[in-house]
């Protein structure tokens, strides 16, 4: 069988499914050349990530794919059900990445509450001539430790955040619409660990409570959180989003930032990706990456063995 890896997974990953007799093509093939390239090579499967379209008209046109495979989590790209409907394997990866999001999540924590993304503007510029200045207005920084985060979400990502939380001395509260229990289980070097007992609340109680919210859900058809739901927060809360720029109102988010509800905010998502909106670009007070939750080495290490792993499973029966 023949494998198209269009949007790259790892050499072990290409490795283990090599060993398994799959001929892996691992080239990057232009969205308008998809079609013809599948159906003169007849491609079994094929992997993408969260950029190549895989929709109705391409299923349709190519009989021979069998299976399709999604690096990370997010499937927004593909239309999954219509495959499934006809017989195509849709498969992505659960646990894969939840590790580097998670740490990407702290990243902005730890960053946003010593100013860091600021600081990291101004030092470069004024540095040198108003050291002491930047100091002062740097100074006002805040400890993790004792705080409460909200966790909007609390299925891998969610929790594998609580685990950090946790070990910094954090208080967790989370929601979930499927997750009512979860034990998270905090482990150490030296083989041992700790377990926690959550049970979700509701989002509202959620809001209420946090001095951070960090959100970690799929793709919605209405904001998740917009002016409405800020209103329900603390004075002066932190907001991270690294889920989906569809289920936080970006407006409502600038609105309240410069009313001060809103003291950070960190975003990895955007809602118009890959062109995010000046205001949010040109925002002081805002920690931005460019969408690398899962874009770690490792993360990419293991996304690959378990995307070949499924592959191997699904198309060898």
């Amino acid at each position: 069988m023949k494998i198209l890896v269009t949007d790259g997974i790892s050499a072990s990953g290409i490795q283990a499914l090599e060993d398994k007799g799959f001929e892996v093509i691992n080239t990057k093939v232009a969205q308008e050349q998809l079609e013809n390239y599948i159906n003169d090579h007849t491609i079994d499967a094929i992997t993408v990530g969260n950029t190549t379209q895989v929709r109705q008209e391409l299923i349709d046109a190519c009989p021979s794919i069998k299976l399709i495979a999604c690096l990370g989590t997010e499937m927004d790209n593909i239309d999954v059900d219509y495959a499934i409907d006809n017989g195509v394997h849709v498969i992505n990866t659960q646990e894969a990445s939840a590790l580097s999001v998670a740490e990407l999540v702290f990243a902005h924590l730890f960053g946003m509450v010593r100013f860091l993304h600021q600081s990291n503007r101004e030092m470069p510029l004024e540095g040198d001539l108003s050291f002491n200045l930047l100091k002062r207005q740097f100074s006002q920084g805040i400890e993790l430790r004792g705080k409460t985060l909200g966790i909007v979400g609390f299925g891998h990502i969610g929790q594998e955040v609580a685990k950090m939380a946790l070990g910094l001395g954090m208080k967790i509260v989370a929601t979930d619409t499927e997750v009512e229990n979860a034990t998270i289980t905090i482990p150490f070097f030296d083989g041992q660990s700790v377990n926690f007992s959550v049970k979700t609340q509701s989002l509202n109680d959620v809001l209420s409570k946090s001095d951070f919210v960090t959100l970690h859900l799929p793709a919605q058809e209405e904001y998740v959180i917009e002016a409405a739901q800020l209103d329900k927060m603390k004075d002066g809360v932190g907001i991270i989003n690294t889920s989906r720029g569809s289920v936080l109102n970006e407006v409502d988010l600038v609105n309240a930032i410069e009313s001060g509800k809103v003291k950070y905010a960190g975003l990895d998502v955007f809602e118009n990706q890959p062109t995010p909106e000046i205001q949010l670009l040109m925002n002081p007070e805002i920690s931005m990456t460019p969408h690398i939750g899962a874009s770690t080495i490792e993360a990419q290490e293991r996304i690959g063995v378990e995307l070949a792993n499924k592959i191997i499973k699904l198309l060898s029966e």
